[in-house]
């Protein structure tokens, strides 16, 4: 979290469509990937490079005038050193008096001092507004620079009071260019649109406009050694000056808090540019942790590794923001557990598969179900702008799927009889373990019933998609449908085996330690559901699973694994060898021996 709180936004934020659910849920499984990096950018890392320590903990006798060792560089203002702060604003990205404006100054501040101002936690903050001049309406630039003066310093570099060790100058391009991105959908019926503005054009280059900035100074007292590398990140904010051995304090703009969703365009309808201004002094800590992100994404940059969008990103800022820190930590310790139990069901559900010999009791057409759900997915995140390793992660769930196919059916290439003379056939067909066993029969019985009920409702979600929700064209409206209709109803596919399981009293043949992963990731996602802000019939859909693992659960219960029940092949847990010649079954397949005093007396008699 920030050394304080972050500023509120000036003015609301941007109203946008909802979020993606599965996309929020990969966003907090990639903050541990973050948080690992920057452990490794800040603790590994400077090592590396430096081959050791080029700091000294100990800070400089007396401040800046004391007595260093030869090679040691030390901080130009020592803590508690008085200073003002001044923001100014010009078009160019020099600073200069004579062509810049004032905005706002903060006195009576000191280096190093946290438990001041009105809130006695260092900080100040200021309302301001800047005027919408025509230049910044038609994509003109706007720099920020801000300066902070020793008490009884001269700001003004022509003044002859004038001293270099006086001021620290800091400037920074506050108008932001991004191209506008418009989806242009519309209502696939009428033709109307709600996302199309007149005059906006899609990818034209806009200048933003943020309205928060956070200025931080801060207060590092350690010695550098003028003999090595600086390590990062302050190797690009440390300048030692070889003729004094001292190096200016660092004077940083915060903005890892500022969310993408509180930018506004800036054109011929906005008159004026709310700001709200910040100081607060700022951590070693945090500082090396928002340098790290900034390292971060320019090694992903370098790698071709795919960065999380803004939407992402900024949902996981608002979530840090707005969450309990328990429950926030909560949250990331859970994302991690999740992370190995999805894992663990993989490998689980490889193993199953790979090993199995029989398929009684499976459902092998929920197995070919799953292809096409699976399939419809790829094609849905393929359709719009997701995270690469989302779009990674869906690809090989796919993969995986394609290859049971090959596990729970009879798959030959037939050179013979080639397709269009050219192309070797592909023959599939049912394994003998299902298509000799009332397991075929239950299974397409269940999708009997199923289809009852999941064509109407088919029907209905494509009508009222159609209908009431805009769509980019005829494709993006089937997947859509199709990935909605899957959303909301999907779980409703996972019947077909209880129906099986009800059938044949038995729960044996189902990959337990599998299933038992997924649910707990389930119960993970509940979690979720009520930490990431998210659609309310997002949050009511992930108890939907809950309910068939506690149906799961109770035919477990019910149908106890019993030694004396007789399987597919004849034998059973106790009988391996086959049924005794003298048992007797029920109908329910369980064998039942008769007393040992008749059984004696039928030997005998025979």
């Amino acid at each position: 979290m920030p050394d304080v709180a972050p500023a509120a936004p000036a003015v609301p934020p941007a109203a946008g469509g909802e979020e993606q659910p599965a996309e929020q849920q990969n966003t907090w499984k990639s903050i541990i990937w973050r948080f690992a990096t920057m452990y490794f950018m800040m603790s590994v890392l400077p090592g590396l490079l430096k081959g050791g320590g080029n700091t000294s903990t100990a800070p400089a006798a007396g401040g800046a005038g004391g007595k260093l060792a030869p090679g040691q560089a030390s901080n130009m203002w020592p803590t508690g050193t008085e200073f003002e702060l001044f923001l100014y604003a010009s078009p160019d990205n020099e600073f200069s008096l004579s062509n810049s404006s004032l905005i706002h100054a903060f006195s009576g501040l000191k280096m190093g001092e946290w438990y001041d101002g009105p809130e006695k936690n260092g900080a100040r903050t200021y309302q301001s507004h800047i005027p919408a001049t025509p230049e910044l309406q038609n994509n003109g630039s706007l720099y920020f620079h801000i300066v902070a003066v020793r008490n009884q310093g001269e700001l003004n570099p022509l003044h002859p009071d004038y001293k270099y060790t006086d001021v620290v100058v800091l400037s920074k391009q506050w108008t932001r260019f991004k191209k506008r991105k418009i989806q242009a959908k519309t209502n696939l019926l009428t033709g109307e649109s709600t996302s199309v503005q007149e005059g906006v054009v899609d990818g034209e280059v806009v200048s933003y406009w943020h309205p928060n900035i956070t200025i931080s100074f801060l207060d590092d007292q350690r010695l550098w050694s003028t003999s090595q590398p600086i390590a990062p990140p302050f190797d690009k904010w440390v300048d030692i000056d070889p003729e004094t051995m001292q190096y200016k304090p660092i004077l940083y703009i915060n903005d890892y808090w500022d969310l993408a969703s509180d930018m506004f365009p800036v054109n011929n309808t906005v008159d004026v540019l709310p700001l709200s201004i910040t100081y607060a002094p700022i951590s070693i800590f945090y500082f090396q942790i928002y340098e790290a992100q900034k390292m971060q994404k320019d090694w992903n940059k370098m790698f071709g590794v795919g960065e999380a969008s803004e939407e992402e990103n900024d949902i996981v800022k608002r979530t840090m923001m707005e969450t309990n820190p328990v429950i926030l930590g909560l949250t990331i310790v859970v994302s991690l557990i999740h992370t190995v139990f999805e894992f663990l069901a993989f490998k689980n559900d490889i193993q199953f598969w790979k090993s199995r010999q029989s398929l009684e009791g499976l459902s092998v057409r929920s197995i070919l179900f799953n292809i096409f759900t699976q399939l419809i997915v790829v094609l849905y995140v393929l359709d719009n702008d997701t995270n690469t390793m989302v779009v990674i992660s869906v690809c090989v769930g796919l993969v995986i799927e394609f290859w049971k196919i090959t596990k729970v059916m009879d798959v030959s290439v037939d050179f013979a009889n080639p397709w269009f003379g050219i192309i070797p056939a592909l023959r599939i067909a049912d394994k003998s373990s299902y298509a000799e066993s009332p397991t075929k029969m239950y299974d397409r019985l269940a999708f009997k019933y199923l289809s009852w009920v999941l064509t109407p409702l088919l029907v209905g979600y494509a009508i009222y998609s159609l209908l009431y929700e805009e769509h980019r064209g005829w494709y993006s409206w089937t997947l859509n449908m199709c990935y909605g209709y899957l959303l909301m109803f999907g779980f409703i596919m996972m019947t077909p085996q209880l129906f099986i399981n009800y059938k044949m009293k038995s729960v044996a043949h189902l990959p337990w330690r599998m299933l038992t992963y997924k649910a707990l990731n389930t119960f993970i996602d509940d979690l979720f559901a009520f930490v990431i802000k998210m659609p309310t019939l997002y949050r009511l859909g992930c108890f939907r699973d809950d309910i068939i693992f506690f149906i799961y659960l109770y035919q477990r219960y019910k149908y106890r694994e019993d030694p004396n029940r007789v399987n597919e092949f004849g034998t059973s847990g106790a009988h391996p060898e086959g049924v005794p010649v003298e048992a007797e079954m029920d109908a329910e397949g369980t064998i039942k021996l008769p007393d040992q005093p008749k059984a004696v007396e039928a030997k005998k008699n025979e």
